[in-house]
């Protein structure tokens, strides 16, 4: 184990709505390191999901994002040869993590042509609560629901 717990290193907001959670997504969606090319997709996604919606597509988003975002999970611990599944409640910095990589993972697997067309389907299909990534927190915390009787051998 370490001695220090690593240093969180402050994201710098993005240039269009000053939001650190869009440059946190957009470090999360980014796949060969150009920021530039990935942020112009974001941007793009947020005017389709605008179009499709007819609302403001960053409040849009935001309200994918919290429907997607989870407040149990399991985790397994190993009790006596056996695997449980405890469920657990997720740390604050954790649900925003879960939240961003669960919508992008869900909207990568969507069939279209460029990812801001993907990326957009499954955020209105979030902020609607339907959807893979929607689907996710729901299988989630039925799991959790489920091992509840677990729950006295927390971690």
């Amino acid at each position: 184990m370490r001695k220090a717990q690593a240093k969180k290193i402050p994201l710098a907001p993005d240039p269009k709505f000053k939001d650190k959670n869009v440059t946190r997504f957009v470090n999360c969606l980014m796949e060969g390191g150009n920021k530039t090319t990935v942020l112009s997709a974001f941007y793009d996604a947020l005017d389709k999901v605008a179009k499709i919606s007819s609302e403001d597509g960053y409040e849009v988003w935001k309200k994918a994002l919290q429907n997607v975002t989870p407040s149990v999970e399991v985790r397994s611990r190993r009790i006596g040869g056996a695997t449980f599944q405890i469920p657990t409640e997720v740390r604050p910095d954790r649900k925003i993590s879960l939240s961003m990589k669960w919508l992008i993972r869900y909207s990568r697997e969507r069939n279209g042509k460029s990812i801001s067309d993907k990326l957009a389907n499954e955020i209105v299909a979030a902020a609607k609560g339907e959807g893979a990534a929607y689907k996710k927190k729901e299988d989630t915390h039925r799991m959790a629901e489920a091992n509840k009787a677990f729950s006295h051998f927390k971690i």
